[in-house]
């Protein structure tokens, strides 16, 4: 004990120990209260003492030690008990206002135990000044199960309410429940008649009545991953605008491309499909520049891929960008335009593609049996993984008129109706999915996207490959002046278009809207 190793260091001093008198003289001085002045203790002749006096001064001190742990003990308790009272009476209330019938279970009658401790003096004193020491001491356990076997759950119910699950479930049972508020119920405007309720066994209205139903049932989704966004490139350094496509520019192969294709990987866009901008002294009846290795296309693609391994890379298989006639195939002096001829170019046109890097080789030209004299080329050098997007349904439509100004590969003469299919026809679409399914297509594309959302559906319904669309300049222009006049909301007229093509049955969407598109769907700012 602390009164004995004090004892023994006196003796040890050859000092003398206060005899018991004296230690009680100072303990009714320390209780009286303070005047003010600070009182100068009465001087007290020492007395030696044996070990008698010694023995009953620890034993003294012990019993003032155990009555102060007592006494804190208890303080502790009552201070746990008043705090889950008053969380009781926060949370457990009536909506009136007026406390729960509940609310006495959380406040049982406490046995009023400061009351039946022993003061002393002493302990009156030093009660303060041992609080910090014995805030370290265990504390009487109030619960039937220790505090460190409750589960997480019960202990926050505890922490809500100062209550046990135990007790929360006793009260159930017992049919004691706390008070809810009361369901909403918003009054119809004066004046609705009231009537009786239609006798109605479905009332599709049901799944779409909040935003969270309707979002759990909703049958299409799009994502940036859908998205192909076409890239109009030219053997410049600058980008230049183009005027029937507003937002649109002619990228230079090097700096505003890689620019482009940075700020669309920023937000999900990893798919891009390249059309060139060939210069008009690089044109020639027979296009040789198509499959040209240094040539504008290759180029690109190799840069690209360099600078981005990741990303895939469509390519367009086609003469008209190469052709002094404009046309996507040789022409005959006649006017016609010579298929087989034009196979064999495109062929050497779709190597080359390969050879540079392209992951997908596009052949748009629509002639008759291309795909399957291109799948036997690309096979032959070795390009057994370059898959084929083939324009299956590719429609003689007055919707790529941008896209003609972008390239300036308007026809010189006539139009393309001899080999793009008739806008007015459905069951060809078919004929022409058959033969590329047989060729060794890899996916199936419909060109103009929206007004032949049909067309996007019977292919889907009949092939198993997989299907894009094309949005194209035509489609795009015309929600964009719609925007800039304040006809419509750009971005929703936008958005919903996308999504009509992807409920059509479009795997992937080719549209000039991509990064765009994907700034919405990311929930980002455009970078400027």
């Amino acid at each position: 004990m602390r009164g004995e190793a004090n004892g023994g260091d006196r003796r040890l001093r050859g000092e003398e120990e206060e005899p018991p008198q004296q230690q009680g003289q100072a303990e009714e001085q320390a209780a009286r209260p303070s005047s003010g002045r600070q009182q100068q203790p009465e001087p007290v002749a020492p007395r030696n003492v044996g070990y008698v006096g010694k023995h009953r001064l620890s034993a003294a001190i012990q019993r003032l030690d155990q009555e102060l742990q007592s006494l804190q003990d208890e303080l502790d308790e009552l201070e746990t008990m008043e705090s889950a009272s008053a969380a009781c009476k926060e949370v457990i209330t009536s909506t009136e206002g007026k406390p729960d019938p509940l609310l006495p279970i959380c406040h049982s009658s406490q046995p009023a135990m400061a009351s039946t401790v022993a003061f002393s003096p002493a302990v009156a004193v030093g009660a303060n000044a041992q609080r910090s020491r014995r805030t370290s001491l265990p504390r009487p356990v109030q619960r039937a199960r220790p505090v460190a076997a409750r589960s997480s759950a019960e202990q926050a119910v505890q922490a809500r309410s100062g209550r046990t699950i135990e007790e929360c479930e006793a009260d159930a049972v017992a049919g004691k429940f706390p008070a809810a508020p009361p369901p909403n119920r918003p009054q119809a405007p004066s004046g609705t008649p009231e009537i009786r309720p239609l006798d109605m066994a479905k009332r599709p209205r049901r799944n779409r009545r909040s935003p969270a139903l309707r979002a759990a049932f909703q049958e299409t989704s799009i994502t940036p991953a859908n998205l192909v966004l076409p890239l109009f490139i030219h053997e410049g350094e600058e980008d230049t605008p183009i005027g029937a496509m507003p937002g649109c520019f002619r990228l230079g192969w090097r700096h505003g491309l890689l620019e482009e294709v940075y700020k669309s990987r920023d937000v999900g866009v990893n798919s891009f499909v390249l059309f060139p901008k060939v210069p008009d002294g690089l044109k020639t009846q027979t296009g040789n520049e198509a499959y040209n290795d240094n040539g504008l296309v290759p180029r690109t693609i190799r840069l690209l891929k360099d600078k981005y391994p990741d990303i895939v890379i469509y390519t367009d298989v086609a003469l008209d960008p190469y052709s002094s006639d404009g046309h996507d195939g040789i022409v005959r002096e006649d006017g016609v335009i010579l298929n087989d001829e034009t196979v064999h170019q495109l062929c050497k046109q779709a190597v080359s593609q390969a050879r540079a890097g392209a992951d997908v080789v596009s052949p748009s030209d629509m002639m008759d049996g291309r795909v399957g004299a291109i799948r036997s080329a690309l096979d032959a050098e070795g390009f057994h993984d370059v898959s084929i997007m083939s324009y299956t349904a590719k429609y003689a439509s007055s919707f790529y008129g941008p896209f003609r100004e972008a390239l300036d590969s308007n026809p010189r003469f006539g139009d393309k109706k001899t080999y793009q299919m008739n806008p007015a026809n459905y069951r060809e679409a078919l004929i022409e999915t058959a033969s590329d399914e047989a060729e060794g297509a890899d996916i199936l594309l419909v060109k103009p996207g929206l007004p032949y959302l049909d067309i996007i559906r019977l292919l889907r319904d009949n092939s198993a490959l997989p299907i894009a669309a094309y949005q194209v300049s035509g489609e795009y222009s015309m929600i964009k002046a719609g925007g800039v006049l304040k006809m419509v909301d750009e971005e929703k007229v936008m958005m919903e278009s996308l999504l009509c093509l992807r409920r059509a049955g479009a795997d992937i969407i080719l549209t000039y809207f991509a990064r765009q598109a994907a700034n919405v769907l990311c929930g980002t700012k455009p970078r400027t």
